[in-house]
């Protein structure tokens, strides 16, 4: 059988070459090496080579392998500390003006009013406010002074704003009686709002309300406690003694070491206490703060109840005796006092925004507090205000309150913050910007 031309090539190639071609290309190829190996110019004399290194000199063998890259030890970088902040506003009062105001064709909206204050509540990593009065139990009419209840729907305008959980132990907290005490709680559970100060159960008085943020790779977890000098002379049940939690210093201290070892890395009391209408702190609120300064179990009160701003202070004690930051009363929030019924400083409360730091090795310390004037506008459709803004020039649609009044309004707040003590606490004109995501409220059961 004859090859194809297809196979006479593939056996050619398996052939190979004849030997005296071997031979000959293998001559040529050792003489080419000899001759490039003998002429090496930048050797000659010892001078460095390509590489920069030094020449082998004549007779030492020429290394042909690469050099070897060397890996230096890395530092490990220490991790960043963690920084956030903590806000708080005064009094969220709904007389029977604001609710009126808040009325809607199908329910009450309270965002209105509060929207312009948003980028402060929603700006800081974790907002407490003071729910001051109880919801309204559905089947009832809202209503306010003397007897207070708010409608059901602020609990989710507060969540929505952007606030994380409220105090609600305070000297109205019984005015519907238990009932409605326990279905304002239950009613801030749906909203997913934390608070402190009134409970529903022995357990849950004892309990502080945790909150938990996760800021660079730690969990770090904020304990607030919360208690009421009292109830306006209302009873608390005999059988429910544990409803609303009375100021005592001892009883505070315990709470917050409990917290403590339950694994908080920060105490905050939210306590309602103090004179109304008192520009300054009054004897029993500076011995009760003195008291948990002295424990070194506190880090933060924010107290309020005086419906007008009182200074703050940084207190000798503290944790590790650091020092413990008091911001004695922040006033009002949202309500419908000013000039014009009540002290004009009732119309001007504060927002406080707390910083915060925790080292990945070391405990949670506040570092400062600062503090700015929320205005509300009581004839303008109840609506409030940071008053940096209204002083910068902004002057939102339905605005009544004239230059003078505002400016008159700053100057009251500037007297009261210049009696504050111990640390600088400067005046903040712009909202904080949140440092991560979102707090989380650990139930208190």
């Amino acid at each position: 059988m004859s090859e194809t031309p297809t196979q006479r090539r593939r056996r050619r190639r398996r052939r190979g070459l004849p030997l005296p071609a071997i031979l000959l290309i293998l001559a040529l190829s050792l003489g080419v090496g000899g001759a490039v190996a003998a002429w090496q110019p930048w050797n000659a004399g010892g001078t460095p080579g390509p590489t920069g290194g030094p020449s082998t000199g004549p007779g030492e063998p020429t290394s042909t392998s690469e050099p070897t890259a060397t890996t230096e030890p890395t530092t490990p970088q220490p991790q960043a500390d963690a920084v956030f902040t903590i806000g708080a506003a005064g009094d969220v009062l709904p007389h029977d003006t604001v609710i009126r105001n808040a009325r809607t064709d199908g329910g009450y909206d309270f965002t209105p009013m509060l929207e312009a204050t948003r980028p402060w509540s929603s700006g800081v990593d974790l907002a407490l406010c003071n729910m001051e009065v109880p919801l309204s139990l559905p089947d009832e009419t809202p209503s306010g002074y003397p007897l207070f209840g708010a409608p059901t729907e602020i609990a989710g305008n507060l969540a929505d704003l952007g606030w994380d959980g409220c105090s609600t132990g305070t000297n109205h907290s019984l005015d519907r009686g238990y009932d409605n005490l326990a279905y304002t709680l239950d009613t801030f559970d749906e909203a997913g709002l934390g608070h402190a100060g009134s409970a529903r159960s022995a357990e849950e008085e004892l309990a502080p309300q945790f909150y938990e943020l996760e800021r660079e790779g730690q969990t770090i977890r904020i304990a607030q406690i919360g208690a009421t000098y009292g109830t306006n002379g209302l009873p608390i049940p005999a059988d429910a003694p544990w409803a609303v939690t009375i100021i005592d210093a001892d009883a505070l201290i315990a709470q917050a070491t409990a917290a403590r070892e339950a694994g908080a890395d920060l105490v905050v009391a939210t306590l309602h206490w103090g004179y109304e209408y008192q520009n300054s702190p009054a004897d029993d609120q500076v011995a009760v703060a003195e008291a948990l300064a002295a424990s070194g179990q506190v880090d933060l009160i924010i107290g309020n109840h005086p419906h007008v701003p009182q200074p703050m202070a940084l207190l000798d004690g503290g944790p590790d005796s650091s020092g413990m930051w008091v911001a004695y009363s922040l006033g009002n929030f949202i309500s419908n006092q000013d000039g014009l019924c009540c002290v004009p400083q009732t119309g001007t409360g504060l927002f406080l925004t707390a910083t915060v730091v925790k080292p990945a090795d070391g405990p949670a310390r506040v570092t400062g507090l600062e503090w700015t004037p929320m205005t509300v506008d009581r004839v303008g459709a109840q609506r409030v205000y940071p008053l940096p803004a209204l002083l910068a020039g902004d002057t939102p649609s339905g605005l009544t309150l004239s230059s003078g009044t505002l400016e008159n309004r700053q100057s009251l707040v500037e007297q009261v913050m210049a009696n504050s003590s111990g640390a600088d606490f400067p005046e903040r004109t712009e909202p904080p910007t949140p440092t991560g995501d979102e707090a989380a409220v650990v139930p208190r059961s």
